[in-house]
Formats: structure tokens, C-alpha cells, sequence
């Protein structure tokens, strides 16, 4: 598919005839709903899309949206949103290279076009009750993946991409040291301005390489990753949106699961004797768990997703072929 450039508007009559936030988040969703644009960059809807461009556009905190609703914005502001909402439309570049913001547990990360939009459900469970046994709810269940978030000493990223998980594990386990691994230089290259900016560059080392040949014979307490996990057929009907995005850090074979048995091979060499290794890999647990019969996945649930990330120990992954 191409970007429709059929569909569009004046981004100067827009400028001059939209007055406030609250005209622009309009213009916005009805814009973005008559050009039929998809998402999944960081939201799911026209509204939140438009929500996002807007706010994120005028430097405002991008989840206070009612005390700006009806804000009259500058000529220049006004310019501004709607050359960002035109480009949306025109070129169907996702938001968040538009603006060069994505947020994973709103913590805010540079991206561009040399690296995937970050979206990861691993975020969300760094910080769950799944990591140091915070979790508060009444079902009953106490498992967590790590006890102490203190006693680990060194964690791996692979396929960091911009460097966010890498980030994120960096302050969620406060004494580790984390190695981060991306086979992409022009990625490595987002991720370094990443860590620079984050406060953690003392704790992280980025690497590039083919997974974990850079790392010799290092051995981690927990290996976080979120590989290309996208199968042919998917990839060959992807929405222009998505094309814009590296197609390594997407495509991984017939079923989308090439790099995933990579990692599965190779993870308990790597791991200490009481390390984990926490993967997200898509929608082929039904693949894995045939492939796989005597390995007892743990399926990690969030908000928006059920058995779409695992967690094995290296006991149960030395077996694996």
C-alpha cells in the first residue's frame, strides 16, 4: 500500500481558522478518520492519536489534556499543529517519528526512522508487582519473577532498538549493570542518545552484534528482549504506517518465530544458575508450545495481552535444542 495523498487538507486555511486545543484535537480525529489511518504506535485511536500529536506538539504533559481543552494558542502554535497533522495524513508516518517522543510507562524516549516505535508489554511488567513482589491485587497469586530487584547484579537487553527496555531495566534493578544488544549500528545510534539522556550511562553498555555473539561468555541474572517477531504473510500486508519502520526489527521468517528458537537455544548459556529469561514474541504461542511440549512456558499477562510474552528459567531452558 502507499500513503493516500488524495485525502488531505490545507495546512494553512487550517492554522488560520482553528483557534484552541480543543479545535485542533477536532480537526484532528475527524482528519485522521476520513484518511483511514491505522495505529498501534502508542495508541489505538483517531482521538488518542490526535490527543497525542497535539499536546506532545505544544510541549504540554500529554495526560493533563483538560486544563488546555480551550487554550487560544499563537499563530506560530497554530502553524506548527497543523503542518504536524498534515504530515500525519499525507506521508502516514506514525506520531511518534513525527515528533520524535514515544512514551513506554511514561517515560519519554527520542525515536526516529532508524528504529522500531517502541511499544513493548515488557515495560509494563518491569514495573508490575511481577518484579519485587509488590503486587497488591486479591487473587491469591504471590509468584514473582524476581524477588528482589536489589540482588541483581547484571541484565541483558537484546535487540534494544532505541535502548528503552535497556533504560527501564537499568532503574528498576538499581544495582545492575545492563548490556544492551542490537544488530543495527543506525540503532545503536538512537540508543546511545537514549542512555546519554537517561542518567544511567555509567550502568549501561550498548553492543553490536548478532544477538548474544558480542557478549563471549557473560552470564545474566535476567535477559529481557523483544525480538522481530513479525511472520511473512504479515509483513507483506503491512499498513503503510508500519513500513515505515526498519524491516529487521520486524521480520523474522515464515512464522515469525526464527529469532525467537535463536534465543531459546542460546538463553542458558547466558543465564546464572537462578537467571530468567523474559521474551515477548507476538502471537504464536499455540507454535511454541507445540514446538516446545516440554518446556512450562510461564504466560505473562498485562492489561492488553495474554500469552504474547513468556518467562523461563535457565533449568528449564537447558534442555532446549
Amino acid at each position: 500500500m502507499t500513503p493516500n495523498t488524495t485525502i488531505g487538507f490545507d495546512p494553512k486555511t487550517a492554522a488560520a481558522e482553528l483557534r484552541t486545543v480543543r479545535d485542533f484535537i477536532r480537526f484532528g480525529v475527524s482528519r485522521f478518520n476520513e484518511a483511514e489511518l491505522d495505529y498501534g504506535h502508542g495508541t489505538n485511536s483517531a482521538f488518542d492519536e490526535a490527543v497525542f500529536m497535539v499536546l506532545e506538539g505544544l510541549n504540554l504533559p500529554i495526560d493533563q489534556l483538560e486544563p488546555y481543552l480551550d487554550a487560544r494558542l499563537t499563530t506560530p502554535e497554530r502553524e506548527k499543529l497543523a503542518d504536524l497533522l498534515h504530515k500525519r495524513v499525507n506521508t502516514r508516518k506514525p506520531a511518534p517519528y513525527l515528533l520524535n517522543r514515544a512514551y513506554i510507562q511514561g517515560i519519554p524516549f527520542y525515536v526516529d526512522e532508524r528504529v522500531i516505535v517502541p511499544r513493548s508489554y515488557i515495560g509494563e511488567i518491569l514495573f508490575s508487582g511481577l518484579i519485587g513482589g509488590d503486587d497488591d491485587s486479591d487473587d491469591g497469586d504471590d509468584f514473582t519473577l524476581v524477588e528482589d530487584p536489589t540482588s541483581v547484579e547484571r541484565v541483558l537487553d537484546l535487540c534494544t532498538g532505541s535502548g528503552c527496555l535497556a533504560i527501564l531495566a537499568a532503574r528498576i534493578f538499581p544495582e545492575a549493570q545492563v548490556d544492551a544488544v542490537d544488530l543495527s549500528p543506525d540503532a545503536l545510534e538512537v540508543a546511545r542518545r537514549n542512555v546519554g539522556d537517561s542518567g544511567y550511562e555509567d550502568r549501561i553498555t550498548l553492543h553490536q552484534g548478532d544477538l548474544f555473539a558480542p557478549l563471549k561468555n557473560r552470564k545474566y541474572d535476567v535477559i529481557i528482549t523483544n525480538p522481530p517477531y513479525v511472520d511473512a504473510e504479515a509483513m507483506a500486508n503491512l499498513p503503510p504506517e508500519f513500513r515505515h519502520e526498519p524491516e529487521m526489527a520486524l521480520a523474522s521468517g515464515e512464522d515469525g518465530l526464527d529469532i525467537v528458537r535463536r534465543i531459546l537455544r542460546e538463553a542458558a548459556k547466558h543465564l546464572t544458575p537462578e537467571g530468567g529469561l523474559l521474551c515477548e514474541f507476538g502471537t504464536g504461542r499455540e507454535i511454541l508450545e507445540a514446538e516446545y511440549p516440554d518446556l512450562d512456558f510461564f504466560w505473562v499477562e498485562t492489561a492488553n495481552s495474554f500469552g504474547e510474552v513468556f518467562w523461563l528459567t535457565r533449568d528449564q531452558l537447558k534442555g532446549v535444542k
